[in-house]
């Protein structure tokens, strides 16, 4: 259940396009970090009261250990003006009215309404967040200056203002743009669907090449079908039926405490090998040695069903560390750095390498 603080604001700590991190003091609690949307709840300044959803806070969450604010009870922000109907984080204490790109109002409704085609255009589908710096890595350094859309479903956070690396990448000129589907919202364009996101997101944002990845804060239980990644099955068969080419990223990790995500996650197996019943391509990288062997083999099972690529990773090193500096993106995973967890990142970059063989 919601755990319901107020606090008083201390400091603005950063912000970034959509979201302001704060330092708030809770009651005799001290001051802790929280984030506020201003589109939703307005600008919080140093002295305002805030009330704020604590939940994260207590479950001592990581990629979402903030505290919420929920309201500055104080001083309101104004009525939203102009048109849209959709209405996303739908009744909830803040579902906020958005304007679709698919719906009646907006100007890319007649070039959406009868839409039924990607053209052919790669769809590079992942379990996590963090694999879009070092999808887009691999791909632009392998083809320079493609013009890559993301596609953030709702299994993750549903602000993309959320994520700093989304802002980050923006700003350096690797993502170009980033469509919101489902409940997830605060992208350049906002879509009902994955299908009218993707859509979107070559038709009206001429992307070249599309990435489809939760946004932060993955959600697991432990069990074969219980967590948010099975979503990026049901990406790759979106991506086909509208006549687009699917990749596959896999999530491989040698720095994971978890058994069930060492080698090849069993996120990928499930979602590819069970859930995306159309045909990818899955690239596999060439890691080497016992680990890499035990990759192989692990992806082998998927072989049944989609086309493995066999990708080197030579030099994916090395433009990674250069991506993370250039772009002043964190590479991070599960709190693992690019060091601490090197074949994960490969594996996502390989998977931007071999993208760009199909452009």
């Amino acid at each position: 259940m919601i755990r319901w603080r107020k606090g008083t604001v201390e400091s603005v700590r950063r912000e970034w396009p959509g979201a302001v991190e704060l330092d708030v003091v809770i009651g005799g609690d001290g001051s802790h970090r929280a984030m506020a949307y201003p589109a939703l709840v307005g600008r919080p300044e140093p002295g305002d009261t805030v009330l704020l959803n604590t939940t994260a806070l207590a479950m001592g969450l990581g990629t979402g250990g903030y505290a919420m604010v929920v309201a500055i009870p104080d001083r309101l922000p104004p009525d939203p003006s102009g048109p849209g109907h959709l209405v996303k984080a739908r009744y909830t204490p803040l579902q906020a009215t958005v304007l679709g790109a698919d719906e009646q109002d907006s100007p890319h409704h007649a070039l959406l309404r009868d839409a039924d085609s990607l053209e052919g255009t790669p769809v590079v589908v992942a379990d996590l967040h963090s694999a879009l710096p070092p999808i887009l890595a691999g791909l632009l350094a392998a083809r320079p200056g493609t013009r890559v859309v993301y596609v953030m479903p709702d299994g993750g956070a549903l602000p993309a203002w959320f994520s700093m690396s989304i802002a980050r990448l923006r700003d350096a000129g690797a993502l170009a743009a980033t469509v919101t589907v489902g409940q997830a919202f605060g992208g350049d364009l906002e879509a009902v669907t994955v299908h009218t996101g993707l859509l979107a997101a070559r038709l009206v944002l001429d992307a070249e090449v599309i990435v489809l990845a939760q946004g932060p804060g993955n959600l697991g239980t432990g069990t074969k079908w219980g967590f948010s990644g099975v979503s990026a099955g049901e990406a790759v068969n979106a991506a086909a039926v509208l006549s687009g080419r699917p990749v596959g990223s896999l999530r491989v990790s040698e720095g994971d405490r978890r058994e069930r995500h060492i080698g090849v996650s069993h996120h990928s197996l499930t979602a590819y090998g069970r859930v995306a019943l159309a045909r990818a391509r899955i690239p596999v990288p060439e890691l080497g040695g016992e680990f890499g062997t035990r990759v192989a083999g692990e992806a082998a099972v998927l072989g049944e069903r989609h086309e493995l690529v066999p990708v080197a990773v030579h030099g994916l090193r090395e433009e990674l560390a250069a991506a993370e500096k250039d772009w002043g993106v964190r590479l991070s995973t599960m709190g693992r750095r690019l060091d601490e967890d090197l074949p994960y990142f490969l594996t996502a970059a390989a998977a931007g390498r071999d993208t760009a063989t199909l452009l």
